[in-house]
């Protein structure tokens, strides 16, 4: 069993072996269905690419929907959480808030999540989405709850 930041830097670098196993579901489920691919990581860090397309991603208006950057964001956040906390531990979203800057149509996003402050129990954490061109899309704040004993299981 690898701890999470080992397990994920092993999966970005190509030598992850085919039977390893680490405490968290990754590539987690929601990832695959959205095309998700953490590109880097580090302690309390983490920095997530997708390509996106309106044909299959985009609203009324034929962006991409917010909602997709929202689960973005969520998601690097999370990924960032998980080489931060110990083995047996846990974690849960508290909240998210995001700020839409500008539309995206057919590009490659780049989201990149750090700690505002990490606490034992309740960290902060930014996210922040640039599209290929480096023009920031999006910027989210979340707050994470650590779970331990008890309320770990069934998690």
């Amino acid at each position: 069993m690898l701890p999470t930041l080992e397990f994920l830097k092993k999966q970005i670098d190509g030598s992850l072996p085919t039977d390893a196993k680490t405490e968290m579901l990754y590539p987690t489920a929601i990832s695959k269905l959205l095309g998700f691919r953490i590109i880097a990581v580090d302690n309390a860090l983490a920095s997530l690419a997708m390509n996106t397309d309106p044909a299959m991603h985009g609203n009324q208006q034929g962006t991409v929907h917010g909602g997709l950057l929202s689960e973005l964001a969520d998601a690097t956040i999370g990924t960032a959480h998980s080489t931060a906390i110990k083995s047996g531990e846990s974690f849960t979203s508290i909240d998210l808030q995001i700020k839409f800057f500008r539309p995206v149509w057919k590009s490659t996003l780049i989201a990149t999540a750090s700690p505002i402050q990490l606490g034992r129990t309740i960290s902060h954490y930014q996210c922040e989405i640039l599209r290929e061109d480096g023009k920031l899309v999006a910027m989210a704040s979340g707050t994470i709850m650590t779970l331990r004993g008890s309320q770990v299981i069934g998690r």
